[in-house]
């Protein structure tokens, strides 16, 4: 072979060599910026300020199923833990509009948190949002399934309780014209009078506030709850009772916890707990009052040195105007709707309330509530 065919055979060589090398090098690129593309966080332009603005549950998720955009009632409602979708029933819808294109809605009833009975009714919509993201949308229906259910319990519960004290105030204003010329008897009549009115009146509020918090969604306005603060106010709302009876509220444990819910129904939870303790533990007795934090659940315990209660009416305490002691309520003014109301509030905020108790020895009430994650922290719009 010639020397100039040499050289020409080099230069094809090396064009090919050099053509191969760009070629992949290019390709490189190219899978490159789709890598990039792919492990891209951001979503697109406003649906940060949409899903912050939503009234009603909003979250973004990407390929993966990872929450990259959560609204605050999408948290309140318990759907979001730890970045990822709580119920499966809600995967089930993502899965199947990814695989098909095809936007689903469905009715879904759905446990308020990870523990508790408390169930929530939702209308949900997912569907694509642009070409990587879906948007899931929830709104709560549960008000529409609780509504007949609180108009039957409210009709039977007035017509129970409330004959009672009308009854007995009916009586008294029949005694008191016999009794007119008898200054001591009038007096004595119109103490009770005062009681029984009293007694009316704490039976109707408590009520309307139990009839409330099962009529409608009472956590829209949701916001990170400082446990600490919770306890202090409780326990600083029951000062007078307190010191009347003259006993003794210590509070400790674990510093610091925090709640997704509303701070002033979540006081009037363990307020209600703390009075229960004092109404029912004698002078120079202590109540202690203890926060625990383990495993995503905060905890709060009640723990009395009363009278206990029997084994046999564990179950019912939580139930409306069950009362253990019907003496000592009717001479305390107890309406038994305290503890109700307790378990209602707590189910709303996604969480359960135990009882521990023994006669003679006194009783520790639980509250179990998720802890607000990290995660769901970092979701919340800026103050």
């Amino acid at each position: 072979m010639d020397s100039g065919s040499t050289v020409l055979l080099s230069v094809a060589l090396g064009l090919a060599i050099g053509s191969g090398f760009v070629f992949i090098l290019f390709a490189a690129s190219r899978r490159s910026e789709r890598a990039a593309t792919i492990v891209d966080p951001s979503v697109p332009d406003g649906v940060d300020q949409v899903i912050d603005a939503l009234d009603s549950a909003g979250i973004v998720l990407d390929p993966s199923n990872n929450v990259v955009k959560a609204s605050p009632a999408a948290l309140s409602f318990g759907l979001v833990w730890n970045q990822g979708l709580v119920h499966p029933e809600l995967v089930s819808m993502a899965d199947s509009v990814r695989r098909t294109g095809v936007p689903v809605s469905a009715d879904v009833s759905l446990p308020r948190g990870p523990f508790g009975d408390a169930t929530i009714h939702l209308s949900v919509r997912v569907a694509r949002l642009g070409s990587r993201y879906l948007l899931l949308l929830a709104d709560d229906r549960t008000e529409a399934h609780r509504l007949e259910e609180v108009r039957r319990d409210f009709i039977a519960n007035i017509s129970h309780e409330l004959k009672t004290p009308i009854g007995a105030i009916s009586l008294l204003a029949e005694a008191l014209e016999p009794a007119s010329d008898d200054p001591p008897q009038v007096r004595k009549f119109a103490k009770r009078l005062e009681t029984e009115a009293l007694r009316l009146g704490r039976i109707t509020r408590e009520i309307i506030e139990l009839s409330r918090l099962q009529a409608s969604d009472v956590l829209t306005g949701a916001a990170l709850v400082d446990v600490d603060t919770v306890v202090a106010n409780a326990i600083d709302q029951n000062h007078v009772q307190v010191d009347a009876r003259m006993v003794t509220v210590v509070s400790g444990g674990d510093a610091g916890a925090e709640v997704f819910g509303d701070e002033g129904l979540l006081v009037l939870a363990l307020h209600n707990l703390i009075a229960n303790a004092v109404q029912y533990s004698g002078e120079g007795t202590r109540i202690g009052v203890g926060v625990r934090v383990h495993d995503g659940i905060v905890e709060i315990a009640v723990t009395d040195q009363g009278i206990g209660i029997p084994e046999e009416d564990l179950s019912r305490v939580f139930e409306r105007f069950f009362r253990v002691d019907q003496a000592r309520s009717r001479n305390t003014g107890g309406t038994g709707l305290g503890l109700s109301i307790v378990k209602h509030i707590i189910e709303n905020h996604g969480g359960d309330i135990r009882v521990w108790s023994q006669p003679a020895h006194g009783s520790t009430f639980t509250i179990r509530l998720p802890a607000a994650s990290h995660a769901a922290t970092a979701a919340l719009p800026a103050s």
